[in-house]
C-alpha cells in the first residue's frame, strides 16, 4: 500500500523546471510555468523485483502550489490527498487513514518541487533523449546518492505529459500511463479537503 502512495508521489515533480535544452526539457519548463492546475486519468503498471506484476487506475488533480489528490478507481477507495499542511492516505480495505505532516511526506521526493518554489536542477541532472515514438523524451537522474530510485524517464505529446517511467533500487519499475489530460481547469476546493471517514483506524507517522 504504502509503496504504490510513495511511487504517486515522487511521480509528482517530473513536471518541474530544468536548465538545459532540448524539447524534452523544454517540455518541462512549459509545463510548470503554464499549469496552475491539472486533471487526468492514470493507468499504473508496476512490476517488483520478483516479476510481479501490479495493474491500477485512477484520477490525478493538482493545483499549485502545494495541494494534490490522487484517486484509486483500482483498487476501488484508495486515496491520497495533500491539502498544503498534511499528506493523508486512506485505505478502505484495511480501514485505516495515516497521515504526516506534507514537508516530511515529502521531503527528499521530486514531488516537493512541484508543489513548491524550488528547482529540480538542484537534485537531478536533466537529460535530453529526443524524440521516439512521436513522443519527446526526457530523463532524470538524482544527484543524492541516498535517492530511493535511479531513474525518471517521461514523454511529451506536443507539450502535454504522457508516460512516465520509474526504476527504483530495490529492483521495482512502474509506469504511469496519462490520458485525457486538462490543464488550468476550475477545480473544486472539496477534492483537496479530507474528509476521515467514521470507524476507520487513524495513524500519524
Amino acid at each position: 500500500m504504502m509503496t504504490r502512495w510513495l511511487l504517486a508521489l515522487l511521480f509528482c515533480a517530473t513536471f518541474a523546471p530544468s536548465a538545459q535544452a532540448g524539447v524534452g526539457p523544454e517540455a518541462l519548463r512549459a509545463f510548470l510555468k503554464n499549469t496552475h492546475t491539472l486533471e487526468a486519468d492514470f493507468d499504473q503498471r508496476q512490476v517488483d523485483a520478483q516479476g510481479r506484476v501490479g495493474r491500477y487506475s485512477g484520477k490525478l488533480y493538482l493545483e499549485r502550489p502545494g495541494r494534490f489528490r490522487w484517486d484509486y478507481a483500482v483498487p476501488a477507495g484508495q486515496l491520497i490527498v495533500g491539502d498544503g499542511k498534511r499528506v493523508w492516505f486512506l485505505d478502505p480495505d484495511l480501514e485505516q487513514v495515516s497521515h504526516r505532516s506534507q514537508d516530511s511526506a515529502l521531503k527528499g521526493t521530486p514531488a516537493a518541487v512541484l508543489i513548491g518554489e524550488k528547482d529540480i536542477g538542484d537534485a537531478f541532472e536533466i537529460v535530453d533523449l529526443g524524440e521516439s515514438g512521436k513522443l519527446d523524451w526526457v530523463e532524470l537522474l538524482p544527484k543524492d546518492e541516498g535517492s530511493q530510485f535511479e531513474r525518471i524517464t517521461l514523454a511529451f505529446d506536443k507539450g502535454v505529459i504522457a508516460t512516465l517511467e520509474m526504476e527504483d533500487k530495490f529492483g521495482q519499475s512502474t509506469r504511469f500511463h496519462f490520458r485525457d489530460v486538462k490543464s488550468n481547469i476550475e477545480l473544486k476546493p472539496a477534492l483537496f479537503e479530507f474528509r476521515q471517514p467514521n470507524g476507520f483506524d487513524v495513524f500519524e507517522y
